[in-house]
């Protein structure tokens, strides 16, 4: 076999090899126009290589963001360096199609890229080299162990009755905002309620009306508060929340509010209908105090000072 023949034989296998690859391999000139297409992206796109050869990408595919590309380009031609470009930051360069079985349920092919410097023989970058990779299976893989731990924190944090904070949650979320407020001197105001009278709903109507009773509760409560607002479930029928810059009389129309809304509402069960009312009690945030538990201590007062003087009504703790 001759040089030459050798050679050629050589460049032979050079372009099975690209046109097998399974990665896609994409050549640009200098106005960005397509100079190679290998076998990868022709099966992807459904495009042959003389379909796209000397047609500018952008006009080829406009699903490609021009002025986003050429940035990521220009210091691969004039400085010779490589760029990527990962799923994680835009799902795709080419939009194409999923084929994977696997990984069916993503619609789209998830792709990491590169794009690469081909020097000429004077030393100048006359062409850059495209490459992209499949990671449709990694990229689905991730989302699935992402979602399966934001499912996991969420149970973690969350009363399995009532869909409010739990217990745990609810404090150190809490112990946060009494922090901020030493710092910040800040107006916040917390709200510690309870059904009144719970136990003679369980009593008189069972287990599973009680917890329809809280269920309809904490539903109000949800759609009472704000965004902002930290909402939990204390324990029991027992309930907080607290109303982030907020002051005591804004506290107190708040509890109010919440208060009417409940009084007027029946949970109707199979069987019953049920009325019941709550009482509240509130104290705002004061530099006297110095730990989280005390600012809990001054709201449950409040609580009670409702619950020994009828029921059903709000108390705001008066600070001595």
């Amino acid at each position: 076999m001759t040089k030459a023949s050798f050679e050629f034989s050589e460049m032979h296998w050079l372009m099975d090899v690209l046109q097998s690859i399974d990665v896609g391999l994409v050549i640009l000139d200098r106005d960005y126009k397509i100079q190679l297409w290998n076998g990868f992206m022709e099966n992807h796109s459904g495009l042959r290589p003389d379909e796209v050869h000397d047609k500018s990408l952008f006009e080829s595919f406009n699903d490609i963001p021009e002025t986003w590309f050429r940035q990521k380009s220009e210091p691969v031609f004039e400085l010779k360096t490589r760029t990527f470009t990962i799923w994680e930051q835009r799902p795709y360069l080419f939009k194409f199609k999923n084929y994977r079985p696997i990984t069916g349920r993503a619609s789209t092919m998830y792709q990491n890229s590169s794009i690469i410097p081909l020097e000429s023989i004077d030393g100048t970058v006359k062409h850059i080299c495209l490459i992209v990779y499949d990671v449709t299976d990694t990229a689905v893989n991730q989302e699935d162990l992402t979602k399966a731990n934001e499912h996991l924190a969420y149970l973690s944090q969350t009363d399995s009755l009532t869909e409010l904070f739990n217990r745990g949650f609810w404090e150190e979320e809490f112990q946060r905002e009494h922090k901020r407020c030493v710092r910040s001197h800040n107006p916040s105001s917390l709200v510690m309620f309870d059904i009144d009278h719970f136990k003679n709903v369980n009593d008189t109507y069972g287990h599973q009306a009680g917890d329809e009773v809280i269920r309809t509760l904490a539903s109000i409560v949800r759609q009472t508060a704000r965004e902002t607002d930290i909402c939990g479930r204390y324990g029991g029928e027992e309930f907080t929340i607290l109303l982030v810059d907020t002051d005591a009389a804004a506290a107190a129309n708040f509890a109010e509010r919440l208060r009417k809304k409940i009084d007027a509402l029946i949970v109707k069960t199979d069987e019953h209908e049920i009325k019941f009312t709550i009482s509240s009690g509130i104290a705002e945030y004061s530099p006297n105090f110095k730990k989280h538990t005390q600012w809990i201590e001054a709201a449950d007062k409040a609580l009670y000072h409702s619950k020994e003087n009828g029921r059903n009504r709000t108390t705001v703790y008066q600070q001595k």
